[in-house]
């Protein structure tokens, strides 16, 4: 029996021995959170880029207050020509003292990294502006920076400010959606853009705040071009065979009951892309032209065939 002597019993002991797959699948798993690693910090440098970018370029040179502590940053640089990212600094770092409790190590410490790189970023970045139109500014500006904040989340941070305010007052009054908080926050902060540079920058300001909003939710979630589809129909057995045949697509079957009639219904559910609307359209006319079919949009598929889970938490 293979083994080695303890130095302090004298027995013989077994060799731990882990078998071949288990050793294949931890490499595996370690390969895959190094990966998820640089990945999470590639997107929060890049994000970083781009949003501070934004600052210089568009926004600040025409005023135009984005909401949250980097607008409060331009309102001060507005009126006494404080530097944007330094003001965004300075704010930011006693929110951080009290909310770190409230958030994971690794998102607080990716934040933290964050927040200090967008805000050095928005004063040390020698970029001329690239237009005098407000209204180009304003939306270009709300592009860019969506996109950079939208990179920053989806390597796992945030750029602190009023995201973090508003989870401590949500936490605390529990009857106020962080979301409410947030739009007080914004709303604020472009009143008082309003007051201090004119209402015109502050109605540009509400656009650009509208615009990156967008922009952020298509950077997180993916331009998904997906399909989700409820099939209804008598011959749902030959309609779900055809399309695991000739589309190669998984089909669940959904248990559903006629509200009229209270019978039971099997519904068919599959995720479909874009391209594959009129096969399956062709599919249930050719079988059922009475069948019922919703078809929505699935703003973000994963899993076999579609795009694979991303850890950003590693």
């Amino acid at each position: 029996m293979s083994g080695y002597k303890s130095p302090y019993t004298g027995r013989i002991m077994k060799k731990k021995v882990f078998p071949l797959n288990r050793r294949i699948g931890a490499f595996i798993q370690s390969r895959l959170r190094q990966k998820a690693f640089w990945i999470a910090w590639t997107q929060i440098i890049l994000g970083c880029l781009a949003g501070a970018a934004a600052y210089p370029l568009f926004l600040t040179p025409n005023h135009i207050a984005p909401g949250g502590l980097t607008g409060v940053g331009l309102i001060l640089n507005s009126l006494w020509d404080w530097r944007v990212g330094t003001v965004s600094l300075i704010c930011n770092i006693p929110l951080f003292i009290i909310g770190y409790r409230t958030m994971g190590r690794i998102f607080a410490f990716r934040s933290l990294v964050a927040t200090m790189l967008f805000s050095l970023m928005i004063d040390m970045i020698p970029l001329p502006p690239m237009t005098e139109d407000p209204l180009l500014s304003t939306l270009f500006g709300g592009v860019l920076l969506g996109i950079g904040l939208g990179l920053i989340l989806r390597g796992g941070a945030t750029t602190g400010g009023t995201d973090m305010a508003a989870k401590m007052v949500h936490r605390r009054l529990q009857f106020i959606s962080t979301g409410t908080v947030l739009f007080l926050i914004d709303f604020l902060v472009v009143t008082a853009s309003g007051i201090a540079v004119g209402t015109t920058a502050a109605l540009y300001a509400l656009i650009n705040i509208y615009v990156s909003a967008r922009v952020i939710d298509v950077v997180v979630m993916g331009f998904s071009g997906d399909k989700a589809c409820l099939i209804i129909s008598p011959a749902w057995e030959t309609i779900m065979n055809r399309i695991m045949k000739e589309m190669n697509r998984g089909v669940t079957l959904l248990s559903a009951r006629g509200g009229y009639t209270g019978t039971d219904r099997p519904t068919i559910y599959c995720v479909i892309s874009r391209p594959e609307i009129m096969a399956i359209k062709k599919i249930v006319r050719e079988e059922d032209e009475s069948a019922f079919m919703t078809i929505m949009d699935a703003v973000e598929t994963i899993g076999d065939g579609f795009s694979g889970i991303h850890d950003n938490e590693s």
